[in-house]
């Protein structure tokens, strides 16, 4: 009996720590964090609660109505890039984040 309370108190440090390490690496920059997922082998996905620490390490603090935060992005043809403030008092812009493909 003692093995075993053993061998699930070390499987769940082991589980915590893993959920903290997957937790902190979804809290680096984008660039960073894509390195690093890229060699996460698949089936971590359905082991670890993906989803969940994903929405919890980038939910952001932003509510209705507040201004967008400045930031570039570069334009479809990938030779220059745009400031979001740029456009501030020219006419509205619309933001629409999703996959185009």
């Amino acid at each position: 009996m003692r093995a075993v309370l053993k061998s699930v108190v070390l499987f769940l440090v082991v589980y915590a720590a893993l959920l903290g390490g997957l937790l902190l690496v979804m809290l680096q920059p984008p660039e960073t964090f894509g390195r690093i997922m890229s060699k996460v082998p698949g089936f971590a996905f359905v082991a670890l609660p993906f989803k969940h620490l994903w929405l919890l390490a980038r939910k952001g603090h932003l509510k209705v109505g507040d201004p967008a935060p400045d930031f570039y992005l570069e334009t479809a043809d990938k030779k220059t890039r745009l400031k979001l403030s740029s456009f501030k008092g020219q006419r509205p812009v619309v933001l629409v984040f999703g996959s185009h493909t």
